[in-house]
């Protein structure tokens, strides 16, 4: 608790110690009403005021108007019950204020409890940055202080600061604040690393390549705090609904304190005022609409803070009560679906070539080949030493190449290449590379290259890039490289149509026969592929005709290239998109690491945050009305009218704190 907390509790406990003790004193009339306003006025000193505050500026009708109005009434009442001979009740206005506190300490508590959560999730502000002096000694500066280019150390247990580029160092780091997910992720010299992480490991040296309010922690945390701006439907009908709601009822609770008296007077029967000005504050007190005001925005404010300790950053409620809605979703392929780096997905030497490498690998001669023997082959069979010559072979050829492909080929081959060894290089546009390697002709490239030097090969139908490889003038065989799909991407695909979604699409700039064989091996409904970013854009546009008014698009894509299609399309969401400053701004919601699954998770959030919204709506305006309609014809008494109010309240404030617990476990199939 807060120590505004702690002295309400504390004000709530001795007002009620002093209601139970007056209860046994035997005291009357005058002194038993100056003994009650006693607790009353510790108890309800701030609500007075904050409703006379609202009268002087001119915002009378609200929650502390009508808790005033009533607790006062019915003060006033039972004084005017002791001026006539009576017997004044001083405690039910006491207590109708003593338990509007309560339920307001408890959505105090509750509302905090919501924001430390969220903030305990998004904990990733850094205090300082440990700046490197040109002296080499290090000072603690604030992160703004730092400029671009700068070097800072970032040690073992803290969070880097500032994004930059590593240029000492290796560590492992944790990522969960930013990404959701508690596995580690390693960096070392030359890689770049975004802030809001933590360092667990070794110590590291960073240079700045942005300022610290252009960084992605500051980013991440300006999209939370502004996301409350906003506003989904529900939340804008709840406060409309209340700015029209809470004179309307002011209004009809002095209708009901007058009509019915000055009828009686007209028809000659008893005034009877009092009975109906009892009604009438017990009226007011029914109708307060906190549990409205208060659980709707925090219901999204729960949602919004579970969606972020998943990694899932929602720029507003709006969108989240869209995704709720969301029946058609669009994918990008490429660093979406797959994962954008190209690997070796197979290596196919050719039959004449591998019975011929397997004769030389026999043969008692020491070296006849024109590669370097492994030092160890281990239990090679002769298709995988074949296999293991024709990596060899194309990744020296492809060593001075810088291509995403030549990158493949050298990472697939995993040792170091001496540059001495490859001479000749020649690279041929859109076709491929020939070079000497070990004073042998190597030819790598396309089919192109083989017609081009009139080799023949063969006819690949497989989903990939081909690199045909000719060794001394004679085909030898071929790699096949392909982006490889995510292996969460048939699961979210599967997790969406079990929520409802009618059609998954994939649109992608690739070539057919990769396009159709990614969409086959994750079960999309359909794939539309060699697509400009304009035709993606008129893809979405003919989708979002088909579609209902009351269905949402979803577009999914890198944040990068993509953002006409996630500006068009009704909800757009940046997938991978850890330190992407256009996926922060393009997108709608923001999935913080490369997993497609947290789409289908962040659909379930919506989902569950919306029907709490509806069941909070429901209950608390059903219980509402029964109870005026109660209050109005003298069956619901002042105590119902508390639990019409604060007691609705509590429980929606409990159903509303639901929103923050989200389960990630997932189903399969």
């Amino acid at each position: 608790m807060t120590g505004k907390q702690k002295k309400m509790l504390f004000r709530i406990l001795a007002a009620a110690v002093m209601m139970t003790v007056l209860r046994f004193v035997p005291v009357k009339g005058y002194g038993l009403f100056g003994l009650y306003l006693i607790p009353y006025l510790v108890i309800g000193y701030d609500i007075l005021r904050k409703a006379f505050l609202g009268i002087v500026h001119g915002e009378i009708f609200d929650e502390n108007f009508l808790m005033a109005v009533a607790t006062v009434g019915a003060m006033l009442l039972g004084l005017y019950n002791v001026s006539q001979g009576e017997e004044g009740e001083f405690a039910e206005g006491v207590a109708v204020m003593l338990f509007y506190q309560i339920g307001e300490l408890f959505q105090a508590v509750a509302v905090g409890k919501s924001r430390r959560n969220i903030t305990a999730l998004m904990d990733i502000r850094p205090d300082y940055a440990n700046l490197e002096r040109e002296d080499g000694r290090l000072e603690q500066v604030d992160p703004d202080d730092v400029e671009t280019g700068s070097v800072i150390v970032v040690r073992p247990g803290e969070k880097v600061p500032i994004d930059g580029v590593v240029v000492e160092g290796a560590s492992s780091l944790n990522t969960s604040a930013l990404t959701g997910e508690s596995v580690p992720r390693d960096v070392c010299s030359g890689q770049e690393i975004v802030s809001g992480c933590v360092n667990l490991t070794g110590m590291l040296k960073i240079r700045t390549t942005r300022e610290f309010g252009e960084s992605t922690v500051s980013k991440i945390l300006d999209l939370v705090e502004n996301s409350s701006m906003k506003k989904a439907r529900a939340e804008n009908f709840i406060t409309k609904f209340a700015r029209y709601y809470t004179p309307a009822v002011c209004y009809g609770a002095l209708a009901l304190a007058v009509l019915p008296t000055v009828g009686n007077l007209i028809l000659g029967n008893p005034a009877n005022w009092s009975t109906w000005v009892i009604r009438a504050l017990t009226f007011l007190v029914i109708s307060c609409p906190c549990a409205l005001v208060i659980s709707i925005p925090l219901s999204f404010f729960g949602g919004i803070g579970g969606a972020s300790g998943c990694g899932i950053l929602v720029k507003g409620s709006n969108y989240l009560e869209a995704l709720s809605q969301a029946k058609y979703v669009v994918f990008d392929k490429t660093g979406t679906l797959t994962r954008g780096v190209f690997q070796v997905a197979g290596v196919y030497p050719s039959p004449e070539w591998a019975s011929q490498i397997a004769a030389e690998d026999a043969a008692p001669a020491a070296e006849t080949g024109a590669v370097a023997e492994d030092d160890v082959i281990g239990a090679a069979t002769a298709a995988g030493l074949a296999e293991r010559k024709l990596l060899e072979y194309a990744a020296c050829a492809e060593s001075y190449s810088t291509h995403p492909i030549s990158k493949s080929l050298k990472e697939a081959y995993g040792r170091e290449i001496a540059p001495e060894r490859i001479t000749g290089v020649e690279e041929i546009g859109g076709h491929g590379v020939t070079a000497l390697v070990d004073g042998v002709p190597v030819a790598a490239g396309n089919d192109k290259l083989m017609k081009k030097l009139g080799i023949a090969c063969e006819e690949v139908r497989e989903a990939g890039t081909v690199v045909h490889l000719a060794v001394n003038g004679r085909y030898s065989g071929y790699l096949l490289i392909a982006d490889v799909v995510k292996e969460q991407a048939a699961e979210a695909i599967r997790a969406l149509k079990a929520s409802g979604v009618k059609k998954t699409v994939m649109l992608t700039g690739d070539s057919r026969g990769v396009a159709e064989h990614v969409a086959g091996l994750l079960g999309l409904d359909e794939v539309k592929s060699e697509l400009l970013p304009a035709d993606k854009v008129e893809a979405v546009e003919k989708l979002l005709k088909e579609k209902s008014a009351k269905e949402k698009l979803v577009f999914v894509g890198d944040g990068i290239n993509d953002a006409p299609v996630l500006s068009r399309a009704d909800i757009g969401v940046a997938m991978g998109a850890l330190g992407s400053d256009a996926a922060i701004e393009a997108a709608d919601i923001v999935l913080m690491d490369d997993d497609p699954y947290k789409l289908a998770l962040a659909m379930q959030i919506s989902r569950k945050c919306m029907r709490i919204v509806y069941e909070n709506i429901l209950f608390a305006l059903g219980v509402k009305g029964v109870c005026l309609a109660l209050g109005a014809a003298g069956i619901a008494n002042m105590w119902m009218a508390i639990f019409a109010d604060v007691g609705v309240m509590v429980l929606a404030v409990l159903n509303a704190v639901r929103c923050l617990r989200v389960k990630t476990g997932r189903k399969a199939g």
